[in-house]
């Protein structure tokens, strides 16, 4: 006799991964528009599916029991390719171009998940990309030179919204008694730039005496700097190497928090730059949830 198979619920899957990442069920019901019975009721149905208890109390609310920390990473996978398999049928006859633009901090910690998924769902779309910083990515986006931009800042074009608001931080080397001196050693990209204005305004709202020792044009020659011992930078936790420390007990002013924007050229977006923009949206929310940013 053929054994049968058990379908897992993906609605149940992914009230599953939006509870854990969101740190509370509650938030989950919220997210999903469900109300929290409802969330009781899938989340035992997917034990029920598995065989196994997936979650325990712990104190007011859930955490996962080890049989639901192996299950989770399957959750994931499975949700994931459940959402590309349904983008890449409808979006299977969409062609055209899109022109993207992002600051560096997202180079490895998001565009390799958005260009990934999206030339899997949408492969006669033409994705180019630009690299680069804040001014010349706005710059882009009101000449018409880039359909979509992720930038930092409050600054207006036509057509934005915002995704967040993130934390500045000061980062500097694995050793930092070596930078943590007067006047303080700043590495910094070169004039314009929002992070530098923010830490030198700072610095001199409490009198603490400052110098530019290293500046680069790049986030690599920065990241490079700090390893090297050669100054402190203000910047989010997004995108940090290794070599690289926050210096959150350090004698150091608090900084204030960046807003994160999508920017868009086009009052109306083509179909290519709407799926396009959904995806971004949906992986820097997935980065700031994971990275519990």
């Amino acid at each position: 006799m053929m054994r049968r198979h058990t379908n897992l619920d993906m609605d149940a899957l992914r009230t599953l991964v939006y509870g854990v990442d969101l740190g509370s069920f509650s938030q989950a019901a919220l997210k999903l528009s469900r109300s929290p019975s409802a969330i009781s009721t899938q989340l035992k149905k997917l034990e029920a599916q598995v065989g196994t208890e997936l979650l325990r109390k712990s104190g007011r609310g859930l955490v996962l029991t080890d049989a639901g920390e192996s299950f989770l990473v399957y959750a994931r996978r499975l949700l994931e390719l459940n959402d590309e398999a349904v983008a890449a049928v409808r979006g299977s006859k969409m062609e055209g171009a899109v022109r993207l633009g992002v600051q560096e901090d997202f180079g490895e910690s998001l565009l390799p998940q958005v260009l990934g998924a999206f030339a899997r769902s949408h492969p006669r779309v033409n994705i180019q990309v630009r690299i680069t910083r804040n001014a010349d990515l706005l710059a882009g986006v009101n000449k018409g030179e880039l359909d979509l931009a992720l930038a930092w800042g409050e600054t207006r074009t036509a057509y934005v919204e915002s995704l967040a608001t993130l934390p500045v931080r000061w980062f500097g080397p694995r050793e930092p008694a070596q930078v943590l001196r007067h006047p303080l050693p700043l590495a910094v990209f070169e004039s314009p730039c929002l992070f530098r204005t923010l830490a030198t305004a700072c610095l001199d709202a409490v009198g603490i005496p400052w110098k530019v020792t290293f500046t680069s044009p790049s986030l690599a020659g920065l990241w490079a700097a700090l390893s090297a011992g050669l100054g402190v930078t203000p910047r989010t936790a997004l995108g940090v190497p290794q070599g690289v420390r926050p210096l959150d007990h350090a004698d150091l002013p608090d900084l204030p928090r960046i807003a994160l924007s999508l920017h868009r050229s086009e009052a109306t977006a083509s179909p290519a730059v709407a799926r396009l923009t959904e995806l971004v949206k949906q992986t820097v929310d997935d980065v700031i949830e994971q990275r519990a940013i």
